[in-house]
């Protein structure tokens, strides 16, 4: 599906969805000082094209039960083809039908001198082990290197916890209109 450059208005609504997308319609349109009925063909065609992908919250990890937040970074001794990758996703989604999978993004990348992130959250230091563990099983990724860093959900200091508010924020600062 083709997408279009996205319009202040646009990205104002998507900033205020990450911000609380709880809110009605209606109650958006109060807060961006539009109609109601322009925030629900907006909403309608923003997801159409992609740009919202799904409405969800964000607990604190640590009062539902996780004590590790998991950065796994990995480094591949080769080039992935598509078959890899086909192979990789069937073992993935046999693990997925076994029961809860603690992965919630693996992306390719680079830095760390690494070419893939893992993030993960876990129940305990057992549970993380059991993903590293898992991952072995890839060894036709022939995966050269694997490095994490793990956050302890349970120390009382937090620095800046998980939100999307700060970058709903800087969402507006992509308009084009705006920099005019």
């Amino acid at each position: 599906m083709k997408t279009t450059p996205l319009r202040n208005v646009e990205l104002r609504l998507i900033s205020e969805l990450m911000k609380n997308s709880r809110r009605s319609d209606r109650e958006l349109a109060h807060a961006m000082g539009i109609s109601q009925p322009t925030v629900s063909r907006l909403i309608k065609k923003l997801g159409q094209e992609g740009y919202i992908r799904e409405y969800t919250m964000i607990p604190d990890f640590g009062k539902v039960g996780y004590k590790i937040l998991a950065l796994t970074f990995v480094k591949l001794g080769k080039g992935v083809n598509e078959e890899d990758i086909e192979k990789a996703r069937k073992i993935a989604q046999e693990s997925l039908k076994k029961g809860p999978f603690e992965i919630v993004m693996l992306e390719r990348g680079m830095g760390l001198e690494s070419n893939g992130v893992i993030v993960s959250y876990h129940e305990d230091y057992s549970s993380y082990a059991r993903l590293r563990n898992w991952l072995r099983q890839f060894n036709f990724l022939e995966i050269d290197k694997m490095d994490s860093y793990l956050i302890d959900l349970e120390d009382k200091v937090h620095y800046r916890p998980l939100t999307l508010s700060t970058l709903a924020n800087h969402v507006l600062t992509l308009s084009k209109e705006e920099k005019k």
